[in-house]
């Protein structure tokens, strides 16, 4: 067994009556780990997988906070503004205060909650490779392969598994938020460090769904620069590269740039069920569980969330089976899907009027779950009515469908210039 964070061997495979094995080390697995053992309990023990090919490459995760976060050892760079860009050029800068738009970086997380486990006695990381998440009696059992072969049990009273589903659940509507990104240096200075364009529909609009740019700078010559698409199926990595090479030149209008690092990935946006839980002590959180948000994609926020209703439910001797998002959101979502996978509504005129009518910080709470009724009314006023109205009548009549041949591979990092593209 592998004693704190990184390495030694000690103990046995068990955790204890009230332990907890936590399968998955990214993001939602080491969420819930912190939260567990910050609110005191113990012991926890996170799986991750060795380095290798089942190890992810390094990510980016994005949120809105409000005040000093939990996490902002880590935070590689925040904005106080945001702007949207208009597919006729239009820009809105808005301001969410109190709320301000954060950047992680994974292993800047990882290395942060690492440290932290390490100073709790309770806490330990295992580099293994789960195979099997059951249930036995009087709790739930992990059974891996250590990176020197080893067989190891671990045995809990609960288990959660974070790893990403193998496929979506059935569902009416399925969307992927499909992108890649590239890390750029500019010759000159191009970007404001204190404004993120959190949506720029001046790009090129696809046949079926919306797509945009995203930029997020990191100092007035370096920026994370994504080109963004909501629809059913991802791109190509040549297609993405041609769509950010157009961005970047004739958009943005960057000038010479050199590319030290890109990154790409599919989320899903659906608005299927997923099973919060596999079995009496087994229990699914992150994507897995649910926490992406249907109709954006966002998913860190809501793994707090769903990490703090976790350790409150344990330390208060309840069932842990904690709802990442709430009903009326996740109904409104499925709405929203389904009217931009018809073309009842047109996609990019929906979010800038969105940010144009209603006040930035109410609609990033309404993004988060966390406005209410009479404020998602009025929000709602702000929507296509008609086009609406007519998805909310048809969806209790739509079948719920299985996806084919979808998994969404993770977030991954190169560092080779995109061809094409002339270093600086």
């Amino acid at each position: 067994m592998s004693g704190g964070a990184r390495g030694g061997t000690r103990g046995t495979p068990d955790t204890g009556p009230d332990g907890v094995v936590i399968v998955g080390g990214g993001a939602a697995g080491l969420s819930l780990a912190h939260w567990l053992t910050k609110t005191g309990h113990s012991p926890v023990t996170v799986v991750e997988a060795p380095d290798g090919p089942l190890r992810p490459t390094e990510r980016t995760w994005c949120y809105w906070d409000e005040g000093p976060g939990e996490f902002d050892e880590a935070v590689l760079a925040s904005w106080p503004l945001l702007r949207i860009h208009g597919r006729d050029g239009g820009a809105l800068t808005a301001d969410p205060a109190p709320l301000r738009y954060r950047m992680l970086r994974s292993a800047a997380f990882e290395a942060l909650v690492h440290a932290r486990l390490d100073r709790h006695p309770g806490a330990r990381v295992v580099r293994a490779t789960a195979h099997t998440v059951r249930d036995v009696p009087g709790g739930a059992e992990v059974r891996c392969t250590a990176a020197d072969g080893r067989e190891l049990t671990l045995r809990g009273r609960y288990a959660f598994d974070s790893r990403p589903p193998r496929r979506l659940p059935p569902a009416r509507t399925t969307l992927l938020q499909h992108f890649r990104g590239w890390f750029v240096r500019t010759a000159a200075p191009r970007f404001d460090p204190g404004v993120a364009d959190l949506m720029d529909f001046r790009v090129p609009q696809p046949r079926h769904g919306l797509a945009f740019g995203y930029v997020l700078p990191l100092a007035p010559d370096r920026a994370l620069v994504e080109y963004t698409e909501f629809s059913r199926a991802p791109l190509g990595t040549a297609a993405y590269e041609a769509a950010l090479g157009h961005y970047t030149r004739e958009v943005l209008g960057l000038g010479a740039l050199r590319v030290e690092a890109a990154e790409q990935g599919v989320i899903p946006m659906t608005d299927g069920r997923f099973p919060r839980r596999t079995g009496a002590a087994v229990f699914r959180v992150g994507t897995a569980g649910g926490a992406t948000r249907p109709a954006t994609g966002y998913t860190f926020a809501a793994v707090q969330r769903q990490s703090r209703d976790v350790a409150r439910a344990l330390a208060e001797g309840r069932d842990p089976v904690p709802r990442p998002h709430g009903r009326r959101a996740l109904a409104m979502d499925a709405v929203l899907l389904r009217a931009l996978d018809t073309g009842r509504v047109d996609g990019p005129d929906f979010f800038t009027g969105l940010f144009h009518g209603v006040p930035t910080e109410r609609l990033l709470r309404f993004l988060d779950g966390a406005t209410s009724p009479r404020e998602e009314f009025g929000i709602g006023l702000r929507t296509p009515v008609g086009p609406m109205l007519r998805t909310v009548a048809e969806l209790p009549f739509l079948p719920r469908r299985s996806s084919t041949g979808l998994p969404f591979p993770p977030r991954r990092t190169t560092v080779r210039p995109p061809s094409g593209e002339k270093p600086l």
